[in-house]
This record gives C-alpha cells, sequence and structure tokens, in this order.
C-alpha cells in the first residue's frame, strides 16, 4: 500500500489510516458532513464525508483506524481525497493508531538530553531555575507534544523537535552578535511554546483545550512562570522575571498575531525572528517534500496561502 504523500494526482488507492480530525459540520442543503484528516506516516490529506448519517458520525472519530478507498485530487492547489468507501479497522488488521502517526527525526530521549545539557549555559540564576523546573515539571509532554494542530511541526514530538531547532539558530546567532545575552534568548526559545502542553490535548488526534482555545499558550505560560516564581520563592517583580515574561508573550511579534506586546528588548526581537523562520522552513519543507522537482507545490495556509516552487536540478 502507497503512503499518502506518494500518491499522484487522480491516483485511486486503498490504505490503512488514521483518522487525526473528524470534524462535524452542516452543508448548504442543510445536511450534515465530516470534513476529515486522515494521517499515517507520512503526512496529511484532507476529506469530505458527505451526507454522513449519525451512526457514521459516531462511528468515524478522531483516533480510529479506517481503511479508506478513495481518489487523490486537487482543490484549491492543495491535495485532498475524494471518499469512495470508508469502513472501521477490525482486530485483525492493523489498527492501532501508533502505527500511522508521523514522529519528529529525533527521539524522546535524545531531545531530553539536549534540552538538559541546553539548561548549563543558562548562567543567570533565576532564569536558569525557573526554566529547569518547569522543564522537570512537563518534560514528557514537552518532547512527545506536536507545535500545532495543523500547520508546523505538527507532528508527534514537533514542539520538542521546533524548540530545538530554534535553539541551534540562536547558539549560531550568539557567536555572530556578541551583544546578545545567550542566557536570556536560551532560555526565552526553551520557554516560548511551553504552553502548548496546555493548549493542545497531545499528540494523537490534536485538538484545542479549552483552555487552549479561551486563552492560549501565550497566556498559559506566563502563568506558568508565575507559579515557577511562587514554587521557588522569587519575586515576580524582578526585573529578571518581567524580562523573560516580555520574552514569552511577544514572541509572536505582533498583536494581530496574539502577543499583547510587540518586542521591545533585542533578544526578544531575535526570538520572534527565529520563531517565524523555523515555523516557515518546516511548512515549506513539508509542501516541498511532495513537490515533483519544475512545479509548485501546495499552498500554505500559514504563509500567507503561497505555493511555492521546486527548481529542477
Amino acid at each position: 500500500m502507497k503512503k499518502l504523500k506518494e500518491l499522484t494526482v487522480d491516483e485511486t488507492f486503498e490504505s490503512f489510516v488514521l483518522i487525526k480530525n473528524a470534524d462535524v459540520r452542516l452543508a448548504k442543503n442543510g445536511k450534515k458532513f465530516i470534513a476529515f484528516t486522515f494521517q499515517d506516516t507520512s503526512g496529511t490529506i484532507d476529506g469530505k464525508f458527505w451526507d454522513a448519517a449519525e451512526d457514521e458520525i459516531q462511528r468515524f472519530v478522531a483516533g480510529q483506524v479506517v481503511l479508506l478507498n478513495g481518489k487523490r485530487e486537487v482543490y484549491n492547489g492543495n491535495p485532498q481525497v475524494k471518499i469512495l468507501h470508508l469502513r472501521v479497522a477490525n482486530q485483525n488488521e492493523p489498527f492501532q493508531p501508533g502505527l500511522y502517526v508521523e514522529r519528529a527525526p529525533m527521539t524522546k530521549e535524545a531531545m531530553i538530553e539536549e534540552l538538559n545539557q541546553a539548561l548549563f549555559t543558562i548562567e543567570n540564576a533565576h532564569w536558569n531555575r525557573i526554566v529547569r523546573y518547569l522543564l522537570n515539571q512537563y518534560q514528557n509532554d514537552f518532547v512527545e507534544f506536536p507545535a500545532a494542530k495543523r500547520n508546523h511541526h505538527a507532528f508527534y514530538g514537533g514542539l520538542g523537535f521546533h524548540t530545538l531547532s530554534m535553539l541551534h539558530l540562536a547558539q549560531s546567532i550568539c557567536k555572530e552578535y556578541p551583544e546578545l545575552n545567550p542566557s536570556l534568548l536560551y532560555a526565552g526559545v526553551i520557554l516560548h511554546d511551553l504552553g502548548k502542553v496546555f493548549e493542545l490535548t497531545g499528540a494523537m488526534s490534536t485538538e484545542y483545550t479549552l483552555a487552549g482555545n479561551l486563552l492560549g499558550h501565550i497566556v498559559l505560560v506566563d502563568e506558568e512562570i508565575i507559579k515557577a516564581c511562587q514554587v521557588l520563592k522569587i519575586d515576580p517583580a524582578d526585573e529578571d522575571v518581567v524580562i523573560l515574561r516580555h520574552m514569552v508573550i511577544s514572541h509572536h511579534g505582533l498583536l494581530e498575531y496574539g502577543s499583547p506586546i510587540r518586542p521591545r528588548i533585542m533578544e526578544a526581537e531575535v526570538l520572534h525572528q527565529i520563531d517565524n523562520l523555523d515555523a516557515s522552513i518546516q511548512m515549506m519543507r513539508t509542501a516541498l517534500k511532495q513537490t515533483t522537482p519544475g512545479t509548485f507545490g501546495e499552498r500554505i495556509f500559514g504563509m500567507d496561502n503561497r505555493s511555492f516552487y521546486l527548481p529542477e536540478d
């Protein structure tokens, strides 16, 4: 059986896949349909199941492995599947969801080891204690969760892998620009997305939690920094703490992107820039990985819906 990302346009196929998302919606004719995102280890593809009956809505839920018979098509520049037939996998078939989860190209153990080593490069005592405390609290989730539901690093271990990719960039940038404070930048990198362990439900069939929808990961991690200060007997009004909180809450760069304030410290601006760079490269990498040389890839929602050209060798 071919993987989802190996399929060509108009190819008919039959494969076992995981239902990553199953959103029930109402069509213009008033009938319900299911907007699916199917997944295997190569990536994801969307498809719509029209005129869904109530028993089908109950049967085809996120986290379920199904045998999908479909046709690979393109809609608005993006790949999709026309669903021809769908049934739930039985226990004599490969029905375990873990078999279909895309994973980071690093093991959990390797990510934990590198993150722990990075702590020794944070020389400021307050920043080191806060980062160390929060990493110890949420270490397993941090290296298992995706960094997003759909856009960038949306795979098992994506949150830890995204953080380490940014850390590598930060280390190189600090060598180039000695004016930067490495301890502050590294602390900000490690903490900037830690709130996603509360914003998202996990690596399997990822959804937003209630707190994730209503508060967002920036507010959630800022709360965790304050809680850590209370446990560690660090004054939240101390300049070190205020600066670290600024790093985290400003990292989206613009108010319309979710940050309550724009970066006002050099390290905060660098954090925003490398976050955007790493996320953008991962989105382009994912799209171009399944693009034929000499053609444009699928449109990338997180990059203003642009498509990117893959030059011929």
